[in-house]
């Protein structure tokens, strides 16, 4: 009922200013007036309006950084997210000042020099030395801008030192698995084409490929009965389709036996240090858990198509790219439980978020990240 009541209102107050416009330009129209000649008392009225507006936006504005001050996110629970949040304040500042500077400008002066007929506007078409300095002052700002940004970025993106912890996030329509290593502390080696499912990631081991070589082998040896059975009643392009079937099978396999062989190679050269020893140990969970001020190695990786990992709490997002892994390199500094406190929220979780929309469900794709104490975590790895 109030919500129709200010409805009427608000459709009774747009008839009553659409009337007093029309009686207002009935009236000029009996006085004689032209409708595009401006009297120096509107021209005035005008001039203080904008005075008027300018207050009026400036009171707005800081309303709304009231208002919806407490929506921003928290403190930034990463190391090279308070790096981030610095660049943005230095931002944020340079923008204020100009923000009201350039506002302060534009309404003082549509206020003060309004039009009026004695008045004779200046020409003033060049001065070097204004363009001059409106061009190296924009720089300046610029300069600042980029340097400090080019100095974050190198110190974001440089390559972790050796021996990193490394966990794996792996994105698919819609959801998400983290693989962690197991004993050997080495994520093993993946490869597509052992994806199955009982292998959804694709790690490369011995059972995993003799795995994937017999179903495929029965898939082939199904498909050549298929084609045996249907020569004589099949159409020709049901054949055909079997037939491109058959080959794509048998030239997986044959892929397959050479990654095979290819393992047992670099085994033989490098022992336990090599990627495709080490895959037989590997954790594979629908959990997401991290110990706190420890770098670790975020390798993502892709099943389908373009996903985007976004951890808006720690500043990080980076792009999974099907067919090759994209690495993100973060040092947690705030346990979940001390973020609950900060946010005076018990309920409150860390969020790992696709922020690519990547689908129908696109909005569901999201799993909740455990940020505690390093005993925490080696118990839970445990």
């Amino acid at each position: 009922m109030m919500t129709l009541l200010v409805l009427l209102v608000i459709a009774l107050g747009i008839i009553a200013v659409t009337q007093m416009a029309r009686v207002y330009e009935i009236t000029s129209k009996l006085r004689g007036k032209r409708e595009e000649e401006i009297s120096p008392a509107d021209n005035r009225m005008n001039a203080r309006f904008m005075w008027i507006f300018c207050v009026i936006y400036y009171a707005f504005f800081f309303w709304l950084l009231y208002a919806y001050g407490d929506k921003l996110l928290p403190v930034s629970a990463s190391k090279h997210g308070m790096v981030l949040d610095d660049l943005m304040t230095l931002n944020w500042v340079i923008l204020f000042i100009m923000f009201f500077f350039t506002n302060t400008l534009l309404f003082y002066f549509s206020g003060k020099y309004y039009f009026k007929k004695d008045r004779v506007a200046k020409w003033y078409p060049h001065n070097n030395k204004l363009e001059l300095a409106w061009t190296i002052a924009p720089a300046l700002f610029l300069a600042v801008i980029v340097i400090t940004g080019l100095k974050a970025w190198q110190e974001i993106t440089a390559v972790a030192p050796p021996g990193t912890p490394e966990v794996e996030l792996y994105g698919k329509q819609f959801d998400w698995t983290c693989r962690y290593p197991g004993k050997d502390g080495q994520l093993g080696a993946t490869d597509f084409r052992l994806i199955n499912d009982n292998n959804p990631l694709g790690i490369v081991t011995t059972a995993s490929i003799a795995a994937r070589l017999a179903e495929l082998q029965t898939e082939k040896d199904a498909t050549e009965k298929s084609i045996e059975a249907g020569y004589d009643h099949l159409p020709a392009d049901a054949l055909t389709k079997l037939e491109h079937h058959l080959g794509k099978v048998s030239r997986m396999m044959d892929r397959i036996v050479n990654l095979r062989t290819m393992m047992e190679q670099d085994i033989a050269a490098n022992k336990e240090a090599s990627k495709y020893a080490a895959g037989s140990d590997d954790i594979v969970i629908k959990e997401f858990h991290l110990p706190v001020n420890e770098e670790v190695n975020l390798t993502l990786r892709s099943r389908d198509i373009i996903h985007s990992a976004f951890l808006p709490h720690f500043r990080a997002q980076m792009n999974l790219v099907p067919g090759q892994g994209t690495v993100l390199k973060m040092t947690p500094t705030i346990t979940t439980d001390s973020m609950r406190d900060i946010m005076a929220n018990p309920e409150f979780n860390y969020i790992l978020m696709c922020n690519k929309i990547c689908g129908a469900s696109h909005f569901n794709m999201q799993m909740d990240l455990v940020i505690e104490k390093k005993s925490a975590y080696d118990a839970w790895v445990a």
